[in-house]
């Protein structure tokens, strides 16, 4: 099995799949967009099922696809499909900005995903065209709609929180777990953009938005015997259908029971998403290495995985990657 330096178990991988993205979120990548990869740097397909493979192989049961934006790339459902096929993984999920959704749901469904995150940090048509630099809501709700009906569930909504930017919303975002089934997830505010001015007086904290929740409606904490804990502390309202998920990377992070490992579109295994140390898997598999030799790069990235990130202390430089390179 893969288990780091201080004994956690790596069983969850992140598979970003490209570097471009139809949107332009403030907080994840320059306006102006990005110098792209060229398709040489980008792992194919095949490259990237055999990682997944040979992960597998030592105790990884979870894969989740990322980007950029995963469905802008070409034959995605097919490599999902692959995927759903690899002996081990079990749970096989797909983080999405919900643009594209609606037309590909039914191909994701069909290929073997089981479940669909979408970006989404405002319900207004104004206040998101602002933060994505698109008007494409009214498509993002389709396709949580068509996500939805196709069984691609629980349909998870994450949030990601700004001080005055979009916390007027806390509420309206919450009230949808009343009538809807889905997941909301309120992620605390986190240095993405390598280039943005971000400073921790813009987070607002997970315990901030319970209290704020709470004033509307009491809200209770949900337990699920027998499951592995995600970073979510997850709560309901009484009357709600759906769940609402606090994610606190700043206030309260989850470093300690973190069994992640990431897997960048360029061929880099990224053990922190907030360390800027990598392992240039790529080069290893295109200079012809057996299966023996990539498991050894494996165990090995493993466990130069770091005790926690140091967000907020003195030491703490943002990374140079934007997270559009890394992967969400």
């Amino acid at each position: 099995l893969l288990i780091d330096s201080y004994q956690r178990k790596i069983d969850y991988l992140r598979v970003s799949v490209t570097d471009r993205c139809n949107l332009r979120c403030v907080y994840c990548m320059p306006a102006e967009g990005i110098d792209t990869m060229s398709c040489k740097d980008i792992l194919s397909y095949e490259e990237m099922i055999r990682i997944i493979r040979v992960a597998a192989a030592h105790g990884v049961t979870k894969v989740r696809i990322t980007g950029g934006e995963p469905l802008v790339r070409k034959n995605i459902s097919n490599f999902i499909n692959k995927i759903s096929k690899i002996k081990g993984i079990k749970d096989l999920s797909l983080t999405t900005n919900g643009v594209l959704l609606k037309n590909f749901a039914r191909n994701l469904a069909g290929a073997g995903l089981k479940r669909v995150n979408v970006s989404l940090d405002s319900l207004n048509p104004q206040k998101y065209e602002k933060i994505t630099l698109s008007d494409h809501i009214y498509r993002v709700f389709e396709g949580l709609e068509e996500a939805e009906k196709l069984g691609l569930t629980p349909v998870k909504i994450n949030v990601v929180i700004i001080k005055g930017l979009n916390d007027d919303e806390i509420v309206d975002f919450a009230m949808l777990t009343k009538k809807k089934p889905y997941h909301i997830r309120f992620i605390e505010y986190m240095p993405f953009n390598a280039q943005e001015d971000w400073n921790i007086h813009k987070c607002i904290s997970s315990s901030e938005i319970i209290t704020e929740i709470n004033r509307f409606q009491k809200i209770f904490p949900v337990e699920r015997k027998g499951e592995v804990a995600g970073p979510a502390n997850n709560y309901r309202f009484e009357d709600g259908v759906g769940e609402l998920g606090f994610i606190s990377p700043i206030s309260d992070h989850f470093c300690s029971s973190c069994n992640r490992l990431r897997l960048t579109a360029d061929g880099r295994l990224r053990t922190c998403l907030f360390s800027d140390d990598e392992i240039n898997i790529k080069s290893f598999m295109r200079e012809g290495c057996s299966d023996e030799e990539l498991e050894r790069v494996l165990f090995g990235a493993v466990k130069t995985k770091p005790k926690n990130h140091i967000i907020g202390e003195n030491l703490f430089k943002k990374c140079t990657r934007s997270m559009t390179l890394i992967g969400g």
